[in-house]
């Protein structure tokens, strides 16, 4: 009897045993197939491979989750001749997850500059990495003159402040194939982008962005912004955000939602060359006392209706159309036409 029961705890235990090597091999495979792993092919595999995913027990809905957070990012960069350095700026602990490819070489690249010289038409980036942030990735990258977005689904990308800083040959940004559903910060995102021309942001997804100052500041070519699809309900910073945008005619951001935006100080800054602005509806309730030098020398300005918003009649008006000292006999020309509502 006892003999019988020891038998059977034995294959019981066996039976465990196998299950729990079974389920242990099942996940050490599972782990490098989904792992990091160069051009992430593995992610295609799993998708089509029906006996794959019944091994693993993975559905598709597995696939796409894991997709929408590790899938491989594509970037295709176009460069100028003459004087260069950095492409791309990786920290040491990130460079793992970066494989990169000059022209149309297949041999990955293990720098991540270029010499002085160096005749590089495009440079193409494929990212494979876990982390959530992209800030200051091209920061300062003087011989970019064009980036494309060839290939990016993901959506834990949260920070992408100073992204294209001081990019000052760049002149077009193809964000097609752009995710922005999860970003949080985007202060000084084009800061400085001396060259370019135009922005179609209309595809970004800023619902959950935060911080928007300095976002344009110094883009000083820049002649057409379409803004129509932002969404800024938790914005709270857009301090100088178009500051030095002096080529800009025309801004429509009758789509914004100012009310939770506690700083705009000196958001039109130095927009020399605007000459309509449609912000009738902001919301200035929590940014009193916080919009000084919002108009700052905007000498072409007119018929600006700005009857809804608050202001601190002993601060806020006393700065926020403030001009250079040259042209301060300009002020009354536009201030005539300007309609306030004091707190």
């Amino acid at each position: 009897m006892n003999s019988g029961n020891t038998s059977k705890d034995k294959k019981f235990k066996q039976k465990i045993f196998k299950a729990d090597i079974e389920n242990i091999k099942n996940n050490f495979i599972l782990k490098k197939i989904l792992g990091v792993i160069k051009k992430n092919k593995s992610l295609e595999i799993i998708k089509y491979n029906k006996k794959l995913q019944r091994r693993l027990n993975l559905s598709i809905n597995d696939y796409k989750d894991y997709f929408l957070l590790n899938s491989s990012i594509i970037i295709e960069l176009k460069t100028n001749v003459g004087k260069y350095d950095n492409f791309i700026n990786i920290s040491e602990k990130e460079k793992k997850y970066f494989h990169i490819y000059f022209d149309d070489s297949k041999e990955e690249i293990k720098r991540y500059s270029l010499e002085e010289n160096e005749r590089i038409k495009k440079i193409e980036i494929i990212i494979d990495y876990p982390i959530s942030s992209f800030e200051g990735l091209f920061r300062n990258c003087n011989c970019i003159s064009s980036v494309f977005f060839k290939k990016f689904y993901r959506i834990n990308i949260t920070n992408m402040s100073f992204m294209f800083s001081g990019c000052s040959s760049l002149k077009e940004i193809d964000f097609s194939n752009f995710n922005t559903s999860s970003v949080i910060n985007m202060s000084k995102m084009f800061s400085g982008c001396l060259q370019l021309k135009e922005l179609n942001l209309y595809n970004f997804d800023t619902k959950n962005v935060k911080y928007m100052s300095y976002m344009f500041s110094e883009c000083s070519s820049l002649q057409k912004l379409n803004l129509s699809n932002f969404n800024t309900n938790n914005v709270i910073n857009m301090s100088y955000m178009f500051s030095k945008c002096s080529s800009l005619k025309e801004l429509n951001l009758s789509n914004f939602n100012t009310t939770n935006v506690k700083f705009m100080l000196s958001m039109f800054e130095e927009c020399s060359s605007l000459e309509e602005l449609h912000i009738s509806n902001f919301n200035t309730d929590k940014a009193i006392g916080n919009m000084s030098y919002m108009f700052y020398n905007c000498p072409l300005l007119k018929n600006l209706d700005i009857s809804n918003f608050k202001t601190n009649n002993k601060f806020d008006k006393e700065t926020m159309f403030k001009l250079l000292p040259s042209k301060q006999k300009k002020v009354q020309n536009y201030k005539e036409k300007i309609i306030f509502k004091s707190i």
